[in-house]
């Protein structure tokens, strides 16, 4: 008979994890600590607006459809899909602004544009970023890292030496290309993976290879959509859902986790747990201190990946000037990267993202109305106040008007921030964070958090803080990685 389970949250790893286990046979019911699914990717809704509250990026469509193709289903049976053309809008000034086609041939036109005879260098460039992205998913990311022995094959030491792990993706973009414009273009994916391109190794250009050749889609609707697509499988293959359950005790004896308490009374026993809530809060908070694998000064040190300012933000009247997913890139790249990682402190003149997803989509808004999410990354740990947040509020409206023509204070019916104190209360989010661990090279595969604890024999961990790592599509392949270790286990 197939084990019961436990999964300790409904974010994408969560439910990931939780439709694979039930695919298996197990009885399997995912607890929530928020009275809707989705955990970050949640859509709320406020005077007709509809916002989806964290990610906003459709990369790596493959990804998703191996997910679904995993069960006999398909993206389209729970979502509609449509590919962005352009992909996104760059403003590095008030006179410059690039939109990057999804179409390739376009693509090489306007790199040469901007610097003659850099579409040679592109091409190679994405061909390397496409061995990387093809190796990366085949011989690395789908691997559960318990040891430096899984790595240990020809195959993957041959793939390992084209990988660049130890160059840096800043000295490979600037090995081929001398416009500032483009490396801010092709450097700018790394600005949340949780170091500067200085430190972020090369191997990470497969992010450009997801950026340029996949293409960025959007599900209509917004990300939700991707949500509640996993929750209906989830629940077609048997899979129970309590919201408003937040664990608050993971009760051990011997080598196993006996029972789980919740905040509002329920004890509940499983054969295995699978925690797809903040690693940290999980073994920090809620598991007793002799069950702990790492200490305190453990996650003190580790290097995260950055929280986030974000607004959302309803206004009356179409924008013109605006794409669905728009970058502003008008402001010193290089000192906000160093405001983030290594100084750690609020950014002077930041870098910041603006999605109108209701240029694509007006049923998330009222007729005649757009919907803005406005995000500003930053460091972690932050002290977060009202004043801090309407400061940087003004700073990017000012702008938005300076660059789009747009002047919105008038203009607005909605609006609600989201910050490092929300990450923490929502989501009991480590240090505030938004994105999980940094892709440093000392904190990949094998070197993250392991995904089992090596105490409690039927203790799981999976998300952004274990491998592979932060991001939806890792966050899906983390979680069929704990399902199949768990089978694993009770074969």
């Amino acid at each position: 008979m197939p084990p019961s389970v436990i999964v300790i949250g409904s974010g994408f790893a969560g439910l990931s994890a939780a439709c694979c286990l039930a695919k298996e046979g197990c009885k399997v019911t995912v607890l929530e600590k928020n009275a809707t699914p989705g955990g970050r990717a949640r859509q709320f809704e406020a005077e007709g607006f509809k916002f989806d509250m964290g990610p906003s990026w459709y990369w790596m469509p493959d990804i998703f459809e191996q997910f679904f193709g995993h069960f006999g289903r398909q993206p389209s049976d729970y979502y509609h899909l449509v590919r962005l053309d352009p992909s996104y809008r760059i403003y590095f000034s008030q006179q410059e602004v690039m939109d990057l086609p999804a179409d390739m041939g376009q693509l090489r036109a306007l790199f040469e544009s901007y610097e003659p005879g850099s579409s040679v260098h592109l091409d190679k460039f994405l061909a390397d970023a496409k061995y990387k992205y093809e190796a990366g998913m085949q011989q690395f990311v789908f691997r559960p890292a318990h040891s430096p022995l899984e790595f240990a094959h020809w195959k993957i030491l041959k793939a390992s030496l084209k990988m660049q792990l130890l160059k840096s993706l800043s000295s490979e973009v600037r090995s081929k290309f001398k416009d500032s414009r483009l490396i801010r273009l092709l450097e700018f994916p790394v600005l949340f993976l949780g170091a500067t391109p200085e430190h972020t190794p090369a191997m990470y250009s497969m992010m450009n290879y997801a950026d340029m050749a996949l293409g960025t889609w959007y599900p209509e609707g917004g990300m939700v959509k991707i949500v509640e697509g996993m929750v209906q499988l989830a629940k077609e293959l048997g899979v129970r859902f309590e919201f408003e359950s937040e664990v608050v005790r993971m009760e051990a004896e011997g080598k196993k986790v006996k029972r789980v308490h919740t905040k509002n009374g329920r004890t509940l026993e499983a054969d295995f747990i699978v925690g797809g809530a903040d690693y940290h809060h999980l073994e920090q908070d809620v598991l007793d201190k002799a069950y702990r694998q790492y200490d305190a000064a453990y996650w003190e040190r580790r290097v995260m990946a950055p929280s986030s300012l974000v607004f959302y933000v309803g206004v009356r009247g179409k924008m013109k000037n605006v794409l669905h997913h728009n970058l502003f890139f008008d402001a010193d790249f290089v000192q906000h990267s160093q405001e983030i990682y290594v100084d750690k402190k609020w950014p002077a003149d930041p870098l910041f993202y603006l999605s109108a997803p209701s240029v694509t989509d007006q049923g998330i808004a009222p007729e005649g109305h757009e919907n803005l999410f406005i995000l500003i990354p930053i460091a972690t740990d932050l002290e977060d106040t009202d004043e801090r947040r309407e400061y940087y509020f003004d700073k990017v409206l000012e702008r938005i008007h300076r660059h789009t023509g747009e002047d919105l204070r008038g203009r607005m019916v909605y609006k609600r921030s989201f910050c490092i104190r929300d990450f923490k209360s929502e989501y009991h989010s480590f240090k505030g964070n938004a994105y999980g661990l940094a892709n440093t090279l000392k904190q990949t595969a094998f070197l993250k958090p392991k995904l089992k604890s090596r105490i409690l024999n039927n203790l799981y961990y999976t998300g952004q803080l274990t491998v592979p790592g932060p991001g939806i599509p890792p966050a899906l392949i983390s979680g069929q990685i704990v399902a199949r270790e768990i089978m694993k286990a009770y074969e």
